[in-house]
């Protein structure tokens, strides 16, 4: 029966794992080569949110037009650095990421993928470098959207259309580290999972009231009997 299958959409950059930088610097790294500024993002809002979104702040910080030329530039030069910084730099899989894949992926009543503000080809750069990229079988990304928020609706359809079943929202279960990852569960009326792992605390997650909180996933009989 559907109603018998959950899916679980992961985010990536402090849930699954942390790249070490190697995305920030891709970021300043194609901004320079584009429009000749040396940018430190200080001013720029970057976990939870997602690469296109990320341009366009950057884009109006400098008073620079977003035409989707500048843009499309822009996100060339950033995936090209960071193809050549991801290896460079000593990042990690977050804790329990590995033993949870492995016991979700094989389970028929679950589905895994990912719901990231990632392009889809920074998604797989990532993912393939730390050995995750085939637990997956499809995700959202910001090619689809700059507002996270409208993100979940393209996994629902890229769902139904991959199982050819409709997955309820109580069934769709949300994975990230912040209160934006939180609130795209909430935008679909997914659950959503946080867990403190990426710069936000767990009283900073607890404030927007997740379904489930966890420290990190390494406690895998405790994170499965509560969500699987």
């Amino acid at each position: 029966m559907t109603t018998a299958h959950k899916l679980f959409l992961f985010d990536i950059d402090g849930t699954l794992l942390t790249s070490g930088g190697a995305g920030e610097r891709a970021l300043r790294l194609g901004f320079r080569d584009r429009f000749g500024i040396d940018d430190d993002l200080s001013s720029i809002e970057i976990a939870g949110r997602t690469d296109s979104g990320i341009v366009r702040e950057m884009l109006a910080a400098h008073r620079l037009p977003a035409t989707p030329e500048n843009i499309a530039a822009f996100l060339d030069g950033y995936l090209h650095h960071l193809a050549q910084e991801i290896p460079r730099t000593p990042g990690r899989l977050l804790p329990g990421i590995l033993p949870l894949l492995d016991a979700l992926q094989p389970r028929a009543d679950i589905v895994l993928a990912l719901l990231t503000g990632n392009l889809a080809r920074g998604a797989e750069i990532k993912l393939r470098h730390y050995g995750v990229w085939h637990y997956f079988e499809f995700g959202a990304f910001a090619d689809d959207h700059h507002d996270r928020n409208q993100l979940g609706p393209f996994a629902q359809a890229r769902a139904r259309a991959q199982r050819g079943i409709e997955f309820p929202p109580e069934r769709i279960f949300v994975l990230g580290d912040t209160p934006h990852d939180i609130g795209c569960a909430r935008a679909i009326g997914a659950k959503a999972i946080a867990i403190a792992t990426g710069k936000f605390s767990q009283a900073d997650l607890a404030a927007h009231t997740p379904d489930f909180l966890f420290e990190d996933l390494g406690d895998l009989d405790a994170v499965l009997a509560a969500i699987a």
